[in-house]
């Protein structure tokens, strides 16, 4: 079959190396955008000398406002901001940890009683005439893993929020140099994010695995069986701030759009929330085609260069990612709003390419010429060029899914355009309108994940969607520095309102804002095609590890679950969008109060007080948190406990098909309301201001669709891949107890 160009050596070089090189990058990048100082004094280099500016004086100069006044209350803002959402988040983290130790526990319990806690050596599951290590070392290592991966997805979720935080308020006094200042300093700050979140995953599943294998040596099947529990930690962790996150930041926008506690919810949602969840697609992506590699020919040979295959592509999409953000910040400058949206598409056009090509070398250097794929009981032949294409299809496939979330999202083209317009006769034709725009929004996505599943299965059976999956997430620093691009401009902005900047900074940070939220609808909808491919990916591991031989839709006992299994998304949608509808009903009648109790409030004589605003988000996203929470975790336990694996097997293929469908829809959507309130507020075209201007019919009916679409996109649309990921690789890790013990009903009955 040959071997591998790569030699081993260098193969335990390259990774961690390239996962050291993506955080030096992002503290690179935070450097620079620290430069810009949050406090009175003159900045000595505001000369025509300085690189991505064009503008070289003040507007506020210009206009004779008082600078230091301004950079002041702008730093008082950003203090509350950054108390705010660092309060929030020790607040969820407390309870997220008693979950984890409880969690640890049941995964030990449940892995350990496989084999009654023995600490004998047990045949090989795929291999019955050699021996592996005891299911009691399964249960243990699971159980470390998985605290792994969830202090690790905790970690990036934090460090998103502190980074954003820190960020905001820097990008709205860049914006008074111009657009191209403010527009470097959002990007550079989302470029730390992305950077640290891909190289802190790479580097510490590298770790995992080495110390891992001191234990387990050449029982490759056992060591990454037990390493899937680090998908099943970030995920978890992911699942909780998601929603916790959009609970907190909707019930404020909805309640109060213009109290610090919607500004604070951005960066508990849409940064930490997002980081994490795209942590747990790259955690269980690279578990999933590990686990189906550990049982091919590179796990059997002990291959070490091609089992990291995975990870040698992740370690190239760094590279690819540093690469791609230099044309943004140092190739290229912007010097009007009309080009922020088409550099932020270059930057998913420039590393899909240049990831084709690294694809292409890792493929090249890293795997046989021919090997063998586990494919449900058999093994299939597979040559280098197969992978290489499985790979690149799922790159490819999430930048279709980007520009059809761009087109359907963004305010530049007729879907949006035509919702805006739907506004002249009332909030019901928008709300239509928009519903419509979202159900159509999902059939090409659809359509570019099908292709990318079968092409992917017929080359490579499972291991190739897996890692299809992973080359949709191969850009992931890139992708998520362009998504947290977007929730910073949102901060900017807020803050450029609350300190009295004037209307021309006002109308930047609107800008950036707007290329935002279509931004950060694309990272959504990578996020959600990625969930499909992983989820896949997890389920055909899932089978194989639970000895299911075929799924059959006719069996009884599988459609029952395949019925059940479409049902919960929308049953985890039903709650969470109550979920912020209760908490902002708290919001409204808090904000009613202040303004009856504190007079001056609305002529800004008077300071409203924004803790209570931020107490009641707080407590109301972290008591909501829990049931969708616990409908997500329990779920996957219950069945495959009670009825079995083939139950959970049609359990989980209903959630995946309808749960992804159900993401796309709400995501867009809710983009799409937003970006239509936006398109009419900035009256930038003849159509638009026949529409406007604030205040008219038609913007307080976009208004409505805004505020309606709000949890649609932020809390629901986001949370629901999660839940479609998380159930999957949890059964995954519960799959040997499962297939020793499940089914509990049917076997009494």
């Amino acid at each position: 079959m040959g071997a591998a160009m790569l030699t081993d050596q260098v193969t335990e070089i390259l990774i961690p190396v390239a996962a050291v090189v993506g955080i030096a990058f992002a503290l690179v990048q935070w450097l620079l955008v620290s430069t810009v100082k949050l406090s009175p004094e003159r900045q000595p280099g505001g000369g025509s000398d300085d690189k991505n500016g064009y503008s070289d004086y003040l507007i506020e100069e210009e206009e004779g406002l008082n600078d230091h006044n301004v950079v002041v209350k702008c730093a008082e803002i950003q203090s509350a901001i950054s108390e705010g959402a660092t309060s929030f988040l020790f607040t969820e983290y407390q309870y997220v940890g008693v979950f984890m130790a409880v969690f640890a526990v049941l995964i030990f319990l449940f892995l350990g009683s496989v084999e009654g806690f023995s600490t004998k050596s047990q045949p090989c599951t795929y291999s019955k005439d050699k021996y592996c290590k005891p299911a009691l070392a399964n249960a243990l290592f699971s159980t470390a893993s998985f605290l792994l991966g969830a202090v690790t997805s905790v970690v990036s979720g934090f460090l998103g929020m502190k980074i954003a935080t820190y960020a905001n308020a820097r990008t709205t006094l860049e914006a008074r140099k111009g657009v191209g200042k403010a527009f470097i300093t959002a990007f550079r700050s989302g470029a730390v994010m992305g950077f640290l979140l891909a190289a802190n995953g790479l580097l510490v599943l590298y770790i995992a695995i080495n110390l891992f294998k001191l234990y387990y040596g050449d029982d490759w099947e056992g060591l990454f069986e037990s390493i899937t529990g680090y998908g099943l930690g970030g995920s978890s962790m992911a699942l909780f701030g998601r929603v916790g996150g959009g609970i907190y930041t909707k019930a404020a926008d909805v309640g109060a759009d213009l109290v610090i506690a919607d500004n604070v919810g951005d960066n508990v949602g849409d940064i930490a929330g997002m980081g994490s969840d795209l942590f747990g697609s790259y955690a269980e992506s690279s578990c999933a085609a590990l686990v189906v590699a550990s049982i091919s020919s590179f796990g059997i040979n002990h291959d070490l260069t091609a089992m990291c295959y995975p990870l040698l592509i992740s370690s190239m999409g760094i590279i690819v990612c540093l690469i791609t953000t230099l044309f943004a910040t140092e190739f290229f400058e912007i010097k009007a709003v009309q080009e922020i949206e088409p550099t932020l598409k270059k930057q998913l056009i420039i590393s899909t390419a240049l990831m084709t090509i690294g694809i292409g070398t890792v493929s090249w250097i890293a795997l046989p010429s021919s090997f063998t794929i586990f494919n449900f009981g058999e093994q299939k032949q597979v040559k280098n060029w197969e992978l290489f294409f499985c790979v690149a299809i799922g790159l490819w496939a999430g930048l279709v899914i980007g520009f059809v979330t761009e087109y359907y999202t963004s305010n530049a083209y007729s879907p949006v355009q035509d919702v805006a317009d739907s506004c002249r006769t009332g909030a019901a034709t928008n709300v239509i309108f928009g519903l419509a725009l979202g159900y159509k929004s999902v059939i090409i996505p659809i359509f570019a994940i099908a292709v990318s599943i079968f092409v992917s299965f017929s080359l490579a059976a499972m291991y190739g969607i897996a890692v299809a999956a992973l080359g949709m997430l191969s850009t992931i620093a890139t992708g998520l520095a362009i998504d947290a691009y977007g929730p910073i401009s949102d901060n900017a902005g807020g803050i450029a309102e609350m300190a009295g900047m004037s209307h021309r900074i006002r109308e930047r940070t609107d800008a950036l804002d707007a290329a935002g939220n279509t931004t950060a609808a694309i990272g959504k909808g990578f996020a959600i095609g990625s969930a499909a491919l992983v989820s896949l990916a997890l389920f055909g591991a899932f089978v194989s590890r639970a000895a299911i031989s075929t799924v059959d839709v006719l069996t009884p006992k599988v459609f029952i679950g395949l019925i059940v299994g479409a049902m919960l998304p929308y049953w985890f949608s039903a709650m969470t969008m109550k979920s912020v509808g209760s908490a902002a009903l708290k919001m409204v009648e808090e904000v009613r109060r202040q303004f009856n109790s504190i007079p001056g409030i609305m002529e800004g004589n008077a300071k409203p007080d924004y803790a209570t605003c931020v107490k009641i988000s707080t407590d109301a996203s972290i008591r909501e948190m829990i049931p969708p929470g616990a409908l997500v975790m329990l779920t996957p336990l219950i069945v495959g406990t009670f009825f079995g694996v083939e139950t959970l097997a049609g359990v989980l293929a209903g959630a995946l098909v309808s749960g992804v469908q159900i993401a796309i829809s709400a995501s867009n959507t809710g983009g799409a309301w937003d970006n239509a309130k936006k398109y009419i507020e900035a009256g930038a075209s003849q159509h638009a201001r026949v529409l406007g201007p604030k205040g008219s019919d038609a913007h307080k009916a976009a208004v409505i669709g805004d505020t309606i679409g709000d949890p649609l996109k932020d809390t629901s649309g986001p949370s629901l891949n999660i839940l479609v990921k998380l159930m999957a690789v949890e059964s995954l890790v519960f799959a040997p107890f499962f297939a020793a013990h499940g089914g509990l009903l049917f076997k009494l009955f």
